[in-house]
C-alpha cells in the first residue's frame, strides 16, 4: 500500500507545477485536465514491484495545483488520491492525502520540465520519513511521476514508483 501512497504523492507533485509569476504560470496551467497512465510501485525496497492503473483530474490557478484521483493495482486494490500544492515565489509546498502512514509533506522547486520535490512521510517508510519525487512533464501531453527512496539495507537509491501519464 506504500507504493500507492508514493504513486499518489507522485501525482500530488504533479499537482505541486503551480507558480506565481508567468512562466511558472504556464508551466502549471500544462498539468490542467485529465490524465491515465499505467506504472509500477513497491511498498518497500524488500517487496517486488506491482503494476499500477491511476487516473487523475488535475485542476490549476496561478499559484497552486490540485490533484484528485484513483490508482489500481493487483486487480482489486484501488486507493483514492489527492494532493494540493502552492508556489510562492521559486519555492513548493503542499500535502499529499492518500498514505496508509498519513499526510505527507512535499517541499521543492522547479528544474527544467521537473519539479524535484522532498517527502516527509507521516511515519517511517523503508527505515525513515524522506524520500525524493520528480514530477516531470513529457511533451504536450504527457507527465512521468518518479519516487525514489534509500534502501536501508545497502544505503542505495531505489526507484519505489515510477508513472508514466497522458492526458484523456
Amino acid at each position: 500500500m506504500r507504493s500507492f501512497a508514493q504513486f499518489a504523492l507522485a501525482g500530488a507533485l504533479l499537482v505541486a507545477a503551480g507558480a506565481a509569476h508567468a512562466d511558472e504560470t504556464k508551466f502549471l496551467q500544462s498539468f490542467k485536465g485529465n490524465f491515465a497512465g499505467k506504472g509500477t510501485v513497491q511498498v518497500t525496497t524488500d517487496v517486488p514491484n506491482v503494476g499500477v492503473s491511476c487516473s487523475f483530474e488535475s485542476n490549476a490557478t496561478s499559484t497552486s495545483l490540485s490533484l484528485d484521483g484513483n490508482c489500481r493495482g493487483l486487480v482489486v486494490v484501488s486507493r483514492a488520491i489527492s494532493a494540493n500544492l502552492k508556489v510562492t515565489g521559486a519555492k513548493y509546498s503542499g500535502t499529499y492525502v492518500g498514505s496508509r502512514t498519513g499526510p505527507a509533506q512535499l517541499n521543492g522547486s522547479r528544474s527544467g520540465s521537473a519539479i524535484n520535490l522532498g517527502i516527509r512521510w507521516a511515519k517511517e517508510v523503508n527505515g525513515d520519513r524522506k524520500a525524493q519525487m520528480t514530477v516531470e512533464k513529457r511533451g504536450e501531453n504527457g507527465i512521468r511521476l518518479t519516487v525514489t527512496d534509500t534502501d536501508p539495507k545497502t544505503g542505495k537509491s531505489v526507484v519505489t514508483s515510477r508513472i508514466d501519464l497522458s492526458r484523456t
